[in-house]
């Protein structure tokens, strides 16, 4: 499975790195057959996080490291050294820039983007 991760670069600045997680087949809930899946990651708590049409976040750093997962809509976000991505439903998103410059984000179209949002232990 491949995902997304956004950190602070060692001169502040935010950049974007493609990242693949390995699945394993496990017998997660027998009897039912098994499923593949990843190792497990420490959370801390979770919420949902909707952003309406219109809405353009400036320059800013994550206010700690969290993983987002695209339910509906759209979010353009640009990291610093000028890189624009769209996210949208199925994409998942860890966002680690907690210093420095940070990145910029907006939503995409007339929809409100719905998302789930889990933070991380900042330690990990």
């Amino acid at each position: 499975m491949q995902y997304v991760r956004i950190y602070t670069d060692s001169e502040g600045g935010s950049r974007f790195e493609d990242l693949e997680v390995e699945l394993a087949e496990v017998n997660f809930a027998p009897p039912a057959p098994p499923v593949q899946l990843s190792a497990y990651t420490s959370a801390t708590q979770w919420a949902f996080f909707a952003i309406p049409p219109g809405w353009n976040g400036d320059w800013h750093p994550t206010p700690r490291r969290q993983i987002f997962f695209y339910l509906v809509g759209q979010v353009d976000i640009e990291v610093g050294d000028g890189t624009i991505r769209r996210f949208g439903p199925g994409d998942a998103i860890i966002v680690e820039d907690t210093t420095g410059k940070g990145h910029r984000s907006r939503t995409v179209g007339d929809e409100t983007a719905l998302q789930a949002v889990v933070q991380m232990p900042d330690d990990e």
